[in-house]
């Protein structure tokens, strides 16, 4: 090897060390003097140190100043403009490539995906002339993180339709979705093919095992998947302990957060406290969880953030220290968030306060239709109708629609999705006939429907007969008809569930 090359060798070594400290600018005089700025391959290095370092304007004018650009050079710049969040530059240089390889593309899927034009990154990926393995994980990535799982999980079925066999990347992004869609079956399929396949089971793979199997309410596999997983990290934990905790085991997630001091391999961290205060707010432990939320700062020296705050206003709200919740939001080292606001309104719907609800909606910088259909329903809870009106007007004026009940569910492998009120799904006159079947055997056991949070003006029967749409009820209807019999039926819902759907599940 001559020396120039030994030299240039020795350079990349020293500048990927840069780069990795966030310092590659340092030695780009020293480039120059050694005579290597004509060297393609020490200019893509610089390009990749600098986009790494977010000196992307830097990169690019190591690129305009090259004599010589090879792909590499373009996928690197593209990469760098669309993980920095500038789709347009990157999209522009995109169109100058004189042939893009499967990685350009993928550069452009991911930068839309993290711009969230979840629609143009899936046109790219669909233009793509040929794809590998990681323009599928990108897509499929993408997907999951912009809150589309339902079209993730289908676009992870194509890709094993199309002889792409998924590596540890793909399956954790599936199970990933699979937890958001409420897709157990497809979750379990994954886990069997995992074993399989026989995939390197990490901290990584494991922990994703763990939040599919607790999201999905099947608390026991979860709990299998964690005793039986070797490597556990942090966020193998903190699955656990939220897994619990949203499942209404908090006794249990208490007692995993106490194992896992005991433990000592892995250290609670934000995330952990999280679990925690949600156990404490599900199980109605006051005391309990102000003792924890004390610690958080005192003894393990973690920053309070806005979740914590929120899950603790929670608690106080839920169990009717509504006073005490609210000084403590005033109170905060920060600008309170609307979720925050909504765990108070939450316990004033429970406890009927229809003040505290209305200083709660007053200090809230913006609401939403459930703000504003929450209040309505207090309203109406104690009788004053004035109330609801003025509610309906202020809605009315600002513009503000009531957002839509999603409920989906998922039957041999499919997902199946319905909206309040909507009529489209091909079984639904099955779905109405099985709803009418399920109110009529109710009422014979004296079920009296929930009313209370259906508009004043509206008949009696016309109140029954919306609720009896409510998407939660079609997708139990529907999963009674279409699912194999003595099954759990899971529901995933993107709002919570109404009083009357509530008792409706359980006479169920």
């Amino acid at each position: 090897m001559p020396p120039s090359r030994l030299n240039q060798q020795a350079f990349l070594s020293l500048l990927r060390e840069a780069s990795a400290a966030g310092t590659p600018h340092h030695h780009h005089a020293v480039l120059v003097k050694l005579g290597f700025h004509r060297e393609t391959r020490v200019n893509n290095a610089f390009i990749q140190g600098y986009c790494a370092t977010g000196r992307v304007a830097d990169a690019r004018k190591v690129f305009d100043g090259m004599a010589h650009r090879d792909t590499v050079s373009f996928n690197s710049m593209i990469h760098g403009y669309a993980m920095s969040g500038d789709v347009g530059s990157a999209r522009r240089l995109f169109e100058l490539v004189p042939a893009p390889t499967p990685v350009t593309w993928t550069s452009m899927v991911a930068g839309f995906c993290r711009a969230g034009d979840v629609a143009s990154a899936r046109r790219v990926f669909e233009e793509m002339p040929e794809r590998d393995l990681v323009s599928w994980n990108a897509m499929i990535s993408g997907l999951v993180g912009n809150r589309k799982p339902v079209e993730a999980l289908g676009l992870f079925r194509r890709m094993m339709a199309e002889g792409f066999a998924p590596n540890r990347g793909t399956v954790v992004s599936a199970l990933s979705a699979c937890a958001s869609a409420g897709a157990l079956e497809t979750g379990k399929w994954i886990h069997v093919f995992v074993d399989k396949k026989k995939l390197r089971w990490d901290e990584f793979l494991g922990t994703a095992l763990v939040d599919m199997y607790a999201k999905c309410g099947a608390v026991e596999l979860a709990l299998d998947v964690f005793t039986r997983s070797r490597a556990r990290n942090t966020c193998t934990w903190n699955a656990m302990i939220n897994g619990l905790a949203m499942n209404g085991y908090s006794t249990k997630a208490l007692d995993m957060f106490h194992q896992m001091e005991l433990d000592a391999t892995a250290a609670p961290d934000e995330v952990t406290f999280v679990g925690v205060l949600l156990a404490c707010s599900h199980g109605g432990f006051v005391d309990v969880g102000r003792e924890h939320f004390d610690m958080i700062s005192k003894k393990y020296g973690i920053r309070l953030i806005l979740e914590h705050y929120a899950c603790m206003v929670d608690l106080l709200a839920r169990s009717g220290h509504l006073q005490e919740a609210h000084k403590l939001i005033t109170g905060m080292p920060m600008k309170p968030d609307l979720v925050i606001w909504r765990a108070l309104l939450g316990g004033c719907r429970l406890h009927k306060d229809v003040n505290m609800a209305e200083t709660a909606i007053s200090e809230m910088e913006a609401t939403c239709s459930g703000d504003h259909v929450l209040l309505s329903n207090l309203y109406a809870a104690v009788g004053r109708w004035s109330g609801v009106e003025d509610v309906r007007r202020t809605m009315r004026r600002k513009g503000i629609e009531k957002i839509p009940g999603c409920s989906s569910i998922e039957i041999n492998g499919s997902i199946h999705e319905f909206i309040s009120g909507d009529k489209s799904h091909p079984s639904y006159d099955d779905i109405h006939a099985k709803l009418a079947e399920i109110s009529t055997k109710m009422q014979l056991q004296g079920y009296v429907t929930e009313t209370a949070d259906v508009f004043y003006d509206v008949e009696e029967e016309e109140k029954e007969q919306a609720l009896g749409h409510h998407s939660e009820k079609l997708a139990i209807a529907f999963g009674l008809i279409g699912g194999p019999p003595d099954v759990a039926i899971r529901i995933v819902k993107n709002l919570r569930f109404c009083m009357d759907c509530h008792k409706f599940a359980k006479f169920s």
